[in-house]
């Protein structure tokens, strides 16, 4: 079977996703195709894929080569990419919607109105499928993917089951099948024999911005939250002089952001590093921060390490530390309302990030501000470092216990058995 895959370009959350089904599904042929921050993710893992194809623009050629390969394949799996989903439909392709973000998605459009415009969607071409839902928000066409799709997969998370009963009572007939963490299980495996046969650490810091990329966020555009980070490593290194060795990673460190600093005996690299070396990475440090994405933290807590949130980059990761904010995780986790008490944050995707962008620039460009995140974030760091072990153990059996959910192998292997 040949399999078209895709993923939405949200940071590395989808990407990383659509790399863990992917390796799920060895014995077909997989091709994904895509641009931006999910292609840079895939070209980085193209071991999981068997051909990776990047979209050069979102029309014109780029349209040519996505119809051209959805004509030629199977099946189509969509890491939240409701537009792959909608093509696949078009192109009367059976099409599975893998979601690790299904309580997070808002709507005012009512589900059951949803439901309507997808039962109604023409299938004649995809500028006439879209066009018809065109009304609906970003986040409502995620969902309406979800009632487009033959099959849909929804990763664990509070407010999960909330949801799906809201499908349900909605009369959509969908059936959705609940999972637990959506990552490369193969690779974490393996990570922790890495740290055996190799010794001692390569870093006694990890920092991992994740892919950062999304509607809004760029390197070098609305990227006041890595130049802020730039400006304060130095000083995190000043702070704490036990960081000797630190490896600051993610999507932003590939070109000219990546790169080594020495000085006298303490070194900080910067890379954009591949999913399985990362993996690996994180077994072997003791200590890692990051930036609170749902699957570096599931890989985090899966190799037994307990992370230590940076603060929120988007609205994401905002929704992220509030649902688990009764957690150890979410009790240490930095978030910029410690240094800005009071600043009212939008309870919407795109302006929550754009507040989060101001956000970040105001303390990079005020000293008084900066040096209150500066404080703000060495108690959190204090009380992170200093947690007894028995204490992370616990933190990370609540994580695992609270994300838990039927094995993705197991899963995504009822999908391909029901074909």
């Amino acid at each position: 079977m040949r399999i078209l895959m895709g993923a939405q370009n949200c940071g590395f959350g989808p990407a990383s996703v659509l790399v863990a089904v992917s390796r799920l599904l060895r014995g077909h042929e997989r091709v994904f195709v895509g641009d931006s921050v999910a292609a840079a993710f895939a070209r980085r893992n193209a071991s999981a894929f068997d051909a990776v194809h990047e979209l050069s623009e979102p029309s014109g050629n780029g349209s040519v080569l996505l119809d051209r390969l959805l004509a030629d394949s199977d099946h189509v799996v969509s890491a939240m990419d409701a537009d792959l989903v909608l093509r696949a439909v078009v192109a009367g392709r059976p099409v599975v919607l893998v979601d690790c973000l299904f309580s997070f998605w808002q709507h005012r459009t009512p589900l059951t109105r949803i439901h309507e415009l997808c039962v109604t969607v023409p299938r004649t071409s995809f500028p006439a499928a879209s066009r018809h839902l065109s009304r609906l928000s970003p986040h409502e066409r995620v969902l309406a993917a979800h009632l487009l799709a033959d099959h849909s997969v929804v990763q664990n998370f509070p407010g999960v089951s909330r949801r799906m009963a809201e499908f349900t009572d909605a009369g959509t007939g969908r059936t959705m099948l609940l999972t637990g963490p959506l990552v490369d299980l193969d690779g974490l495996a393996k990570a922790p024999a890495g740290e055996r046969a190799a010794g001692g650490p390569d870093y006694d810091l990890l920092i991992n911005t994740g892919g950062f990329k999304n509607f809004l966020l760029d390197f070098e555009v609305n990227n006041d939250y890595l130049r802020l980070i730039d400006r304060w490593i130095p000083d995190l290194l000043t702070d704490w002089p036990r960081f000797t060795r630190v490896l600051v990673c993610g999507g932003p460190y590939a070109g000219h952001r990546a790169g080594s600093h020495q000085t006298s005996a303490r070194r900080v690299d910067r890379r954009f590093v591949p999913q399985r070396e990362l993996l690996r990475q994180v077994a072997r440090t003791p200590h890692s921060l990051l930036a609170p994405g749902l699957s570096a933290l599931h890989e985090t807590t899966l190799l037994g390490q307990l992370p230590l949130a940076l603060p929120d980059q988007h609205y994401a990761h905002t929704f992220t530390i509030r649902n688990l904010a009764d957690t150890l995780f979410g009790r240490l986790a930095a978030r910029f309302a410690d240094v800005l008490p009071g600043h009212a944050l939008p309870e919407d995707d795109y302006s929550g990030t754009q507040a989060l962008v101001a956000v970040a620039g105001k303390i990079l460009e005020n000293d008084d501000l900066y040096a209150r995140f500066r404080s703000t974030f060495n108690e959190r760091i204090e009380q992170y470092l200093f947690l007894p072990p028995e204490q992370r153990r616990a933190g990370v059996a609540e994580l695992r216990h609270l994300l838990d959910g039927p094995p993705a192998p197991s899963v995504i292997a009822s999908l391909l058995t029901a074909q």
